[in-house]
C-alpha cells in the first residue's frame, strides 16, 4: 500500500532531559547541543528526519533552554520548521513531554519520536510501511541489542510487557508463552488517538504509558535492520558516534 507524502507527518525529538550521564557537559550545557563531527545531536536528528521529507519537527526544552532556542533560530531550523514546546516548569520525562506537546501535533494525524541522544539510520519508510500495513495504536523500532531492560513481545509481535534484566522485575500487560525480549531503539510511531485514551498527567514515561496500553490496544515491535544505532547518553560514547557517523 502506498504511503502518503511524508511532508505532512509531524515528528516530535525529545530534548529535554536533564543529561546526568553526560556530565560534565550537562553542567553548562544542554545534552541535545553535544558535538559530533562538527554538527549536534539535535542537528544530525533533524537533518536524519529531512532524509525521509519530514520537516514539522516539534522540540521540547527544559535544560538550558535558551541555549537550544538560540541554535534553533541562528541555524534557522536547519532548513526545518521547529516549533519549541516548553518545559522550563518541569522535567515532564517523555510520556508527560508527548501529553504536554499535544497541542503543537495537527489534530487526527499520526506521528514520529525519537530521542535527542540515539544516532541511527534506521529507514523511517519501512517503519511507515509497517505500521500501514498493521495499523497499530503504536509501532516501536525494536532490536536485538544487549540491554538492561528489555520489552517483551508475544508471538504476534504485541507488546506484551517489559523485564528489567539486572533486578528480575517484570511488568506483564498480556499473559504470554515464551516471550521475545528485544531492545527499545527509541524511534515510534503513534497514531493520534494516543492522546485521547491516556489517563497519565504530570511527569510519567513512555514505558509507562505503552505497557498500559498494551493492556487494551494493539502495540507492535517492528524489528529493524539499521546497520548504525547509538545511544549517546556518556561522553565515553561520542567517540564511538563520530567513527559511526561521519
Amino acid at each position: 500500500m502506498p504511503l502518503k507524502d511524508n511532508s505532512s507527518l509531524q515528528a516530535m525529538i525529545f530534548c529535554a532531559g536533564l543529561g546526568t550521564r553526560f556530565k560534565p557537559w550537562t553542567d553548562k550545557h544542554p545534552k541535545a547541543l553535544a558535538v559530533i563531527n562538527g554538527k549536534s545531536l539535535l542537528q544530525r536528528n533533524v537533518e536524519y528526519l529531512q532524509q525521509y521529507g519530514i520537516t514539522e519537527v516539534i522540540v521540547n526544552v527544559h535544560h538550558f533552554v535558551e541555549q537550544i532556542v538560540e541554535a534553533i533560530e541562528k541555524n534557522k531550523g536547519w532548513g526545518s520548521n521547529i516549533i519549541i514546546s516548553d518545559e522550563t516548569d518541569a522535567v515532564l520525562e517523555t510520556g508527560g513531554g508527548l501529553l504536554n506537546a499535544q497541542k503543537l501535533f495537527n489534530p487526527a494525524q499520526r506521528f514520529i519520536t525519537l530521542n535527542a541522544d540515539i544516532l541511527t539510520d534506521l529507514n523511517i519508510n519501512d517503519l511507515l510501511k509497517y505500521h500501514e500495513a498493521h495499523k497499530p495504536l503504536i509501532s516501536l523500532a525494536v532490536g536485538n541489542r544487549n540491554t538492561s531492560r528489555n520489552l517483551l513481545f508475544d508471538a504476534a509481535g504485541r507488546l506484551s510487557g517489559w523485564r528489567n534484566n539486572t533486578t528480575g522485575e517484570e511488568r506483564i500487560s498480556i499473559p504470554m508463552v515464551k516471550p521475545a525480549a528485544k531492545s527499545y531503539d527509541c524511534v515510534v510511531v503513534f497514531e493520534y488517538d494516543v492522546f485521547n485514551l491516556n489517563y497519565f498527567e504530570g511527569k510519567f514515561s513512555l514505558i509507562d504509558l505503552y505497557l498500559e496500553l498494551a493492556k487494551s490496544h494493539t502495540i507492535l515491535g517492528f524489528n529493524h535492520n539499521a546497520e548504525r544505532w547509538i545511544d549517546v547518553g556518556k561522553p565515553e560514547s561520542v567517540a564511538i558516534a563520530e567513527k559511526m557517523f561521519l
